[in-house]
């Protein structure tokens, strides 16, 4: 592909360690001023207005349906199907070539790059449906250690297949939404009756996401083999956890408002194309797959990972450094278990990993395993310590990809707590 050539240098200026260089090219949608939100892709500090591409003759050539710039939304693009949002992705990389002049795409500069500072970043795809998997062995161990048997720390299915809820996808939010704090039955220690209080245990979840690019249908199964062609791209997620409320109402049938009060999203999409430089081994599983989850190929991608949790007073720590690489199920898998049973996937579908661990406690990406359900709080440098949020905090999920060659980012996706939303509980 043209676009992940490492040689590649763009005439617009980069940053050195900017996450979004002409190798990466990710989709997202903007909003310039009071204008109507539109298709954007980003590079170094800029936004592509790729509307006003498309209304200027850019893409005239390929076969497109040019509509789907000006739309709020990235599914009609996504729609148009693997070949065509490659080839505007190459396009692009040809605009933005230094060498390239054929287009004198740098003569139309300042119509069609803004700054990102000067845009506003909304949620990049109207999300049907949303899967959150629990697909990360390290987190599952510590969970399971932590709340039942040390010793037994794995559920009997766990290495068997990709364990999964549905979760509620009209509360995910981009990147930069405020997150209020959650409210709903909790369990006191040492009491048998539960009470309606606001969370006390309010937690972060270090996650990634894919975006479902292709339709398939009803009774519909996926080979592991073929699921990344359902795939459009990847995004860092948040998904937001009141484990005290979680920890009451999960069983028997899992979670419910400890996890649907909300969950943030990463502005910009980067596609499985810009990712290809970057694949590894996944992890060995034992005992050996059901064949419909065995797979061939480097399946799992080396994707750093970071969060960092900073106070309303401005102290900041990196809690969590981890890496999408230790993902235990990868997400053919996933895609595969998820239809077979013929269950439908509809472009912008969002799977999420599950909480992404690491062997290490500074590979950890939740507060509930970095302080141990609260026993080993994390200490600022202000002498602040947080052993769950608190009002004012501000959580940052960041992720890039390097190989010596290239660096690809992810941006951020951060979200600030509030306090509890309004709610009226009288008749």
């Amino acid at each position: 592909m043209r676009a992940n050539d490492p040689l590649l240098q763009s005439w617009v200026a980069i940053p050195p360690e900017s996450d979004f260089p002409i190798q990466n090219l990710p989709f997202g949608i903007f909003q310039p001023g009071s204008a109507r939100p539109r298709v954007g892709v980003a590079i170094g500090d800029y936004v592509v207005d790729c509307q006003f591409l498309a209304e200027n003759g850019f893409f005239a050539d390929l076969d497109l349906d040019l509509r789907v710039f000006g739309q709020g939304f990235l599914n009609d693009f996504i729609e148009q199907g693997r070949e065509k949002t490659r080839a505007v992705r190459d396009r692009l990389s040809v605009l933005l070539d230094r060498q390239d002049t054929r287009w004198n795409a740098e003569q139309h500069a300042a119509q069609f790059l803004l700054l990102r500072e000067s845009v506003s970043m909304l949620l990049p795809v109207r999300i049907g449906d949303y899967t959150d998997f629990y697909s990360s062995i390290e987190h599952a161990t510590n969970v399971g250690a932590m709340m039942r048997d040390p010793n037994n720390a794995l559920l009997p299915n766990w290495r068997h297949l990709p364990v999964a809820y549905h979760g509620r996808a009209s509360s995910i939010v981009v990147s930069g939404t405020p997150i209020h704090r959650p409210k709903g039955q909790i369990l006191p220690e040492g009491s048998d009756q539960p009470i309606l209080s606001d969370t006390k245990m309010l937690d972060f979840e270090l996650e990634m996401g894919y975006i479902v690019g292709k339709n398939s249908n009803l009774g519909q199964t996926i080979p592991v083999n073929a699921a990344e062609d359902y795939i459009f791209g990847l995004v860092l997620f948040n998904d937001w956890s009141a484990r005290d409320i979680q920890r009451w109402e999960y069983i028997p049938l899992g979670p419910f408002l400890g996890k649907n009060f909300g969950s943030t999203i990463s502005p910009w999409v980067v596609t499985l194309d810009a990712m290809e430089p970057f694949r590894v081994e996944s992890p060995i599983q034992e005992p050996s797959v059901l064949p419909y989850l065995a797979y061939s190929g480097q399946k799992s991608f080396d994707i750093q990972l970071s969060v960092t949790v900073q106070t309303k007073d401005l102290a900041q720590k990196t809690v969590c450094q981890s890496n999408f690489r230790y993902m235990y199920w990868n997400i053919a898998q996933q895609i595969a278990h998820h239809t077979i049973n013929g269950c439908n996937l509809r472009i912008g579908d969002l799977c999420a990993s599950g909480t992404l661990s690491g062997p290490y406690q500074e590979s950890f990406g939740s507060l509930l395993e970095i302080t141990w359900r609260g026993t080993k709080p994390i200490q600022f440098a202000d002498g602040t310590e947080r052993k769950f949020l608190e009002d004012g905090d501000t959580v940052i999920l960041k992720g890039y990809a390097a190989n010596g060659q290239v660096r690809i980012g992810f941006g951020e996706a951060s979200g600030t707590i509030s306090a509890i939303h309004e709610y009226n509980i009288d008749n």
